[in-house]
């Protein structure tokens, strides 16, 4: 991205900040419209880019509006939405192996756009999931932004209702959390339901080293 695109985006984003009171929109239409131009111009069409991934579907287009103060009305029927979306592995196994987990937990840049690195729709593709999570404890590169997943299923156990959570927080988080920051892996076509079951058995399992 061009470095006055950034400036222009960022000047745009502090202006948006404190506009709105509760439930009122950040951006108004003409803001909206000016950083949807800005962002589409900033990402040059090249050999493995993907640009259809900066169209914005009914939920992002709300939340962009709404940030923080989404209404509890728009909110509910976020959650609703993102929920019948979720897909499940074909035979039915919301935890697979946790060896996988691991290495899907740990590799790749999951969803990224850009000309240096794009992604190579041929590679197998993993979830970067360190960039905002902990999980090993003997791993000590790692985000903050979410929460900390060490000792994730030694807290919570193993049982039924903890996996299909844990799977369908993966698949989609805005299921549970309208605006959720973490990215729809699953919805999004970045994971598949299978990663998706390895990486929850990654979390769950007890003979994971997240557990031990």
């Amino acid at each position: 991205m061009k470095l006055k695109n950034i400036s222009l985006l960022a000047t745009l984003a502090l202006t948006a900040t404190g506009l709105g009171a509760a439930d009122k929109p950040v951006l108004d239409a003409k803001m909206k419209a000016a950083v949807d131009k800005m962002i589409a111009v900033s990402f040059p069409a090249g050999e493995n880019q993907d640009l259809s991934r900066l169209k914005q579907d009914e939920t992002i287009q709300t939340c962009n509006i709404y940030r923080d103060n989404v209404p509890e009305k728009l909110a509910a029927e976020i959650t609703a939405r993102e929920t019948k979306s979720i897909k499940y592995p074909a035979d039915g196994k919301l935890m697979g192996d946790w060896k996988k987990g691991q290495k899907y937990y740990t590799m790749g840049f999951a969803y990224r756009i850009g000309t240096v690195e794009p992604d190579d729709p041929k590679k197998d593709r993993g979830g970067n999931c360190y960039a905002c999570h902990a999980a090993e404890p003997k791993e000590v590169a790692y985000g903050t932004i979410g929460p900390g997943l060490t000792g994730y299923g030694k807290l919570r156990g193993a049982g039924d209702d903890i996996v299909k959570y844990t799977y369908e927080k993966i698949y989609n988080s805005q299921a549970f959390t309208a605006c959720s920051q973490m990215p729809r892996l699953g919805h999004n076509g970045i994971l598949t339901p299978e990663k998706i079951a390895d990486i929850t058995a990654f979390l769950v399992s007890p003979e994971s080293p997240v557990n031990k």
